[in-house]
């Protein structure tokens, strides 16, 4: 599991922010969105294959269009005014004390 930020809005992979989904969303519809979200990944993987750029281009709006109703791109969910760090080095954040402390527990 990838440790998730104390306030819940990013997990870091390999010392990277991600945002996290909507903890607003219900469990049925985050659900519906993440079978979308695969489903249009897959459809990336078979267009790929094809060598079909339009349908390549076409999965791939598909997938940000998952990701942004999962919350996990386009606007934040939080509403405190807080800056955006997703896709930002965790040491680069104000993040970074608590991932070195992690680190430093391991």
């Amino acid at each position: 599991m990838h440790p998730v930020t104390p306030d819940g809005r990013y997990f870091v992979v390999q010392g990277q922010l991600w945002r996290c989904s909507n903890p607003a969303l219900k469990d049925d519809e985050r659900q519906s969105l993440v079978n979308e979200l695969m489903a249009a990944r897959r459809d990336v993987k078979k267009a790929k294959a094809s060598g079909d750029a339009s349908q390549v281009k076409l999965a791939r709006e598909n997938v940000l269009k998952a990701k942004v109703a999962l919350g996990e791109r386009g606007p934040v969910w939080w509403n405190d005014g807080r800056q955006d760090f997703n896709m930002h080095q965790v040491i680069n954040s104000p993040y970074a004390e608590w991932f070195s402390s992690l680190l430093e527990s391991d």
